[in-house]
């Protein structure tokens, strides 16, 4: 998978998106600024969301359409949420030109036909489902059908609902995806996060596999990285001082900062299989054991486990050939501390 000039694959470092979300506030200026701390903060993308109240929701006024469950938008009326939230499509080309001059990637998430024909109209380099629009088919099969590389994220999905989601891309003739890994709770508990998902959702379904995290902190998305994770999408604000529908689950610049550095730390971490030693790991081996002499020896005189020993430094015979020696008549005089290294003791 390639969005933009990034590419993604097993052997590419992760590819770290900022979801600005609704964390502009409803000020352009904030947006624009928000950008520019996400570029600081080590981001490789910027998100945004492209909806109106309109193309997300009915504007009704009874219980069906007002928010509860303990989230942290209970008894508000969903029309009037996404009223308050939604990035204004007139700011959308400014937005995309400061990502471009910050040399950030931007693209964003559709949710109906109209954002998806207005999007291709900026040329974005990708498409992200969210996690609610994953059981709409309709929807995913039109954005897959304009060519572009698909992230989805599985937040509320059932295996059966990931199966179709990947069903209707490839009827488009698109097998360009990635799966993210998404617990749709705001914030989301650790406890919840269920990271082996990531490894799974990269073998089942042979796709790339990500996060989209909405817990706080970031030890979950450092678990994600170990796990395989190569796409981390994590809510930035340029200040909580902001506030906001998402304030509370998303990231300042100096967590994100952080966030970005342990997870690149994560990757180096986990390196690549090989049992070769570095240069510097194999003068680690000064400090394995080998074997010295512990009491002079004279010449004719058996080797016993008193007069050897196995103990560090590492200067001299190899331990696996300390039970062979043993009760061998020594071929020279030795003082305590000598190595023993000649291999020739092996055939006295």
């Amino acid at each position: 998978m390639t969005i933009g000039h990034y590419k993604i694959d097993k052997s590419s470092p992760v590819f770290i998106i900022a979801e600005l979300s609704a964390n502009h506030n409803g000020s352009l200026d904030i947006a624009i600024e928000t950008i520019r701390a996400a570029k600081r903060a080590g981001a490789d993308a910027i998100k945004l969301q492209t909806y109106t109240a309109d193309t997300l929701t009915l504007n009704v006024r009874n219980d069906d359409f007002k928010i509860s469950g303990g989230t942290l938008w209970d008894d508000r009326y969903l029309y009037d949420l996404y009223k308050e939230a939604y990035t204004p499509w007139e700011w959308h080309q400014a937005l995309f030109d400061v990502a471009k001059e910050e040399g950030l990637i931007c693209f964003s998430s559709p949710f109906d036909k109209t954002a998806v024909d207005f999007l291709e109209n900026l040329d974005v380099p990708a498409y992200k489902i969210a996690s609610f629009e994953i059981t709409d088919i309709p929807l995913i099969e039109y954005v897959a059908s304009k060519g572009k590389p698909m992230i989805i994220s599985t937040g509320i999905a059932e295996l059966e609902d990931i199966h179709l989601a990947l069903d209707a891309c490839r009827r488009m003739g698109n097998s360009d995806i990635a799966l993210l890994k998404c617990t749709s709770s705001y914030p989301a508990p650790v406890n919840e996060a269920n990271m082996i998902m990531v490894k799974d959702l990269a073998e089942r379904f042979g796709a790339v596999a990500g996060l989209s995290d909405h817990t706080m902190g970031s030890t979950v998305p450092i678990v994600a990285t170990v796990l395989g994770a190569k796409i981390i999408e994590k809510h930035f604000i340029l200040n909580h001082d902001i506030g906001g529908p998402d304030a509370e689950f998303s990231m300042d610049e100096v967590e994100f900062t952080e966030m970005v550095n342990a997870v690149r730390d994560a990757e180096k971490a986990i390196g690549t299989v090989d049992y070769k030693l570095t240069p510097k790991q194999k003068k680690g081996r000064d400090f394995a054991r080998s074997l010295y002499v512990a009491e002079d020896i004279e010449e004719g005189e058996v080797f016993t486990e008193k007069n050897v020993r196995s103990v560090r430094p590492g200067f001299g015979l190899h331990p696996k050939y300390f039970r062979e020696i043993l009760d061998q008549p020594s071929p020279r005089t030795y003082k305590k501390g000598d190595r023993l290294l000649n291999h020739n003791l092996l055939n006295h």
